[in-house]
C-alpha cells in the first residue's frame, strides 16, 4: 500500500470519514480564527466556561428530540450559551464582580445542570456522547449545520473585521468615537457561541473549545501579524482535524481526543522550535555571542 493510499483510503472507502472530515475542516476554519481574536481580549478561559455552558440546551435538546438530534441540542446549546454570555454580562455590569468571574459561576451551574439533565433521561453512553462528542456518527443534516455556521462566521468576520479587531484591542477607544462597541461586543460572543456549538456536534462540550484555544495559542507563537495568526490558526486547527481522524482510524482510538492532541502536538512544537519559542529563545542570545 502505497502512502498516498494511506493517506486517503479511509475517506475514500467510508462515508462516515469523509463526513468526520469535512466536519472538521470546517470547523477549524471558523474556530482557529475566532480563538485568536479570544486571545487578543484575553478571554481564553472564558472561551472554556462557555463551551460547558451550553450543555444544559443541548440537554434540554436532547430530552425534547427524544435522543441525540444534533440539531435539535445544537439549537438549545446556542440558545443557552447566548442566555449565559448575556447574563455573565449583565452581572458584572450591575455588581462588583468582573465578566469572568460571572462566567465561571455561570458555567459551573451550567454544566452541573446539563449533566443532571442527561443522567436522569439517559444513559450513560448517551451522556458520554454528549461530553465528548460524536464526529464519526455525523449525518448530512449535522453537517449542514455545522457547515451553516461556518460560513456564517467567515461572511460575518469579513465583513466587520476592522471594528471588531479595534472592540477586542481597545473597547474603551471604540465607545469614545460612538462606534457601538456592545454591538460589536454581542456579535464577537455570538460567533463564539456558535463556533461552540459547531464544535459541540463533534468534539462535545469538553473539548470544543479545543479546536479554538489550541490553533491560537499556535498562531501566537509563530507569528505576531494579525491576518498571519488568523491564517495560521486555521490552517493548525484544520490540518489537526484530518492527520486526527487519520491516526484514530488506523489505531482505532477515539477520534475527538486525538484530534485535540494532534492540536496539542502542534502548539508544543511551536512551543519548543517556532520563531517566538523556547528554542529560538535560547539560540538568539548564543548566537549573538558569536
Amino acid at each position: 500500500m502505497t502512502v498516498i493510499s494511506l493517506l486517503i483510503s479511509p475517506f475514500t472507502e467510508y462515508g462516515f470519514m469523509r463526513r468526520a472530515l469535512v466536519a472538521t475542516l470546517a470547523i477549524g476554519l471558523s474556530s482557529g480564527p475566532v480563538g485568536v481574536l479570544l486571545m487578543l481580549r484575553r478571554m481564553s478561559l472564558v472561551g472554556d466556561a462557555m463551551s460547558h455552558a451550553v450543555l444544559p440546551g443541548a440537554a434540554i435538546g436532547f430530552m425534547i428530540a427524544g435522543g441525540l438530534s444534533l440539531p435539535a441540542m445544537g439549537l438549545g446549546g446556542l440558545i443557552a450559551g447566548l442566555s449565559v454570555a448575556l447574563l455573565s454580562g449583565l452581572v458584572s455590569r450591575i455588581t462588583s464582580l468582573r465578566e469572568d468571574a460571572s462566567f465561571a459561576s455561570f458555567y459551573l451551574t451550567s454544566l452541573a445542570l446539563g449533566v443532571m439533565i442527561v443522567s436522569l433521561r439517559g444513559s450513560n453512553i448517551d451522556l458520554l456522547h454528549v461530553l465528548f462528542g460524536t464526529i464519526l456518527a455525523i449525518d448530512s443534516q449535522a453537517l449542514f449545520l455545522v457547515g451553516g455556521i461556518t460560513s456564517f462566521t467567515l461572511l460575518v468576520l469579513a465583513l466587520v473585521y476592522r471594528p471588531l479587531i479595534v472592540e477586542c484591542i481597545d473597547p474603551g477607544f471604540l465607545r469614545a468615537v460612538g462606534g457601538r462597541g456592545a454591538l460589536y461586543h454581542f456579535i464577537f460572543l455570538l460567533l463564539v457561541v456558535l463556533n461552540l456549538v459547531a464544535g459541540f456536534q463533534t468534539l462535545g462540550t469538553l473539548m470544543a473549545v479545543g479546536m479554538m484555544m489550541l490553533p491560537a495559542a499556535t498562531a501566537q507563537l509563530l507569528s505576531k501579524r494579525l491576518p498571519s495568526m488568523l491564517m495560521i490558526a486555521a490552517a493548525s486547527a484544520a490540518i489537526s482535524g484530518y492527520v486526527g481522524l487519520l491516526v484514530s482510524y488506523y489505531l482505532s482510538v477515539a477520534s475527538g481526543p486525538t484530534i485535540i492532541l494532534v492540536n496539542s502536538l502542534i502548539y508544543v512544537l511551536a512551543l519548543l522550535f517556532g520563531p517566538h519559542g523556547f528554542m529560538w529563545r535560547i539560540v538568539r542570545p548564543i548566537s549573538r555571542t558569536r
